[in-house]
């Protein structure tokens, strides 16, 4: 049976808006990365036969392919192709789908995968209102579709929507979510304290050198003063994911590769799908995308050490966990989005990448990764530890 390796994962540190990241250039921020994973493996750059990046709001310095941009800007070898991947925040998770898939079919043996994303300079949805102005088009993707509206309706189709739904459903309160946002932030102060994410972590100079999104003064308190971002709502700024910047990369590998270029595989490829469901709703995806996983590969979520489900908003976690029944002491052990931040396309990568070091750090087997994608939808990706 031919397999699918994870060979080397490194990310940048995720920095917050306007941060020490805010400045750089896209592919200059997928090349570092790239640079790094490169040197990391021991590999021979000419050998890889494709780039796949994630990246959302492809325009400016985000358009064009960044996935061949960053490769060329890293001063990698020009034969080396590249494509950009967009299924909205898991972009980077379905492009180590693409990776994998393409070495599992046989056809290629050495890919990588990854993403980039600067969402100071280029913000959330941009590509699709304020780029649109010149055409008179802002009003989004659903807009002025007669097929949508006759199935959907004129029901808001946003995020912070979806994640109010799912806090309504499931009888998730204000309360609920900031005491797992607070936890996402002390679990993320401590993994940098202990150095956990010091193996996965590139410096962007000398500068930025950890993440900057965790905040170690915030409290109940802090949080309970905020404004919900809907009047009437509970999601506030501290129950959602940062604004962020930042890229990751991996450096998927067949077994013949494995042999000729002499690498070291860390994880096998245990399991890829994606699954939809109510695009309204949204962010509730990896509840049914998970089951679906689980039950395809024969594991009980008892059998998954360690999983990293993105924190777009906290009660997208704490939903899937009463769904699931998962501990919720392997999930997000090192924090989430909520303290990490999330830079969009590079996110997917970002979460691989941290869950393969924390498997290695403490000797789990399975690790699981799933995130809520816009349009309803959810990848899940089961790697196995060597």
């Amino acid at each position: 049976m031919t397999e699918a390796y994870i060979v080397e994962a490194v990310r940048t540190p995720v920095g917050r808006r306007q941060g020490g990241l805010g400045a750089v250039h896209p592919a200059d921020l997928g090349a570092h990365v790239l640079r790094e994973l490169v040197a990391r493996s021991g590999v021979d750059p000419a050998a890889v036969e494709d780039v796949v990046f994630g990246c959302l709001d492809t325009v400016g310095p985000q358009a064009g392919d960044i996935a061949r941009t960053s490769w060329l800007a890293a001063g990698l070898p020009e034969e080396v192709p590249g494509v950009t991947i967009d299924r909205q925040c898991g972009s980077s998770q379905q492009a180590l789908h693409f990776a994998a898939q393409g070495v599992l079919s046989g056809t290629q043996d050495l890919v990588v995968a990854g993403g980039t994303q600067n969402m100071t300079q280029i913000p959330i949805a941009f590509a699709s209102r304020q780029a649109a102005e010149p055409l008179g088009l802002t009003q989004g993707p659903y807009a002025g579709s007669e097929g949508w509206r006759a199935r959907y309706g004129d029901a808001p189709v946003n995020q912070f929507h979806g994640a109010q739904l799912i806090a309504e459903k499931w009888g998730i309160s204000r309360q609920d979510m900031e005491e797992f946002a607070l936890t996402s932030h002390r679990r993320a102060v401590r993994a940098a304290d202990e150095g956990r994410f010091d193996r996965e972590t590139v410096a962007y100079g000398d500068d930025v050198t950890a993440d900057e999104g965790p905040r170690r003064d915030t409290t109940l308190e802090k949080m309970a003063g905020l404004r919900p971002v809907v009047e009437g709502g509970t999601i506030t700024a501290a129950c959602s994911s940062q604004v962020s910047d930042g890229a990751a990369a991996l450096l998927i590998a067949s077994e013949r590769a494995v042999a000729e270029h002499g690498l070291t595989p860390r994880a096998r490829i245990h399991h890829l799908s994606v699954r939809g469901e109510d695009p309204i709703r949204m962010l509730s995806a990896p509840i049914p995308a998970t089951a679906y996983a689980l039950k395809k590969t024969g594991l009980t979520i008892d059998a998954i050490d360690l999983v990293e489900i993105n924190e777009a908003f906290a009660p997208v976690v704490l939903a899937w966990l009463k769904e699931t029944g998962a501990d919720p002491e392997r999930v997000n052990v090192n924090g989430g989005a909520i303290a990490l931040g999330h830079p969009l396309g590079a996110t997917g990568a970002r979460l691989m990448t941290t869950l393969l070091h924390e498997l290695e750090r403490t000797g789990g087997r399975y690790g699981l990764q799933t995130m809520c994608e816009g349009g309803g939808q959810a990848n899940v990706t089961i790697v196995e530890r060597l």
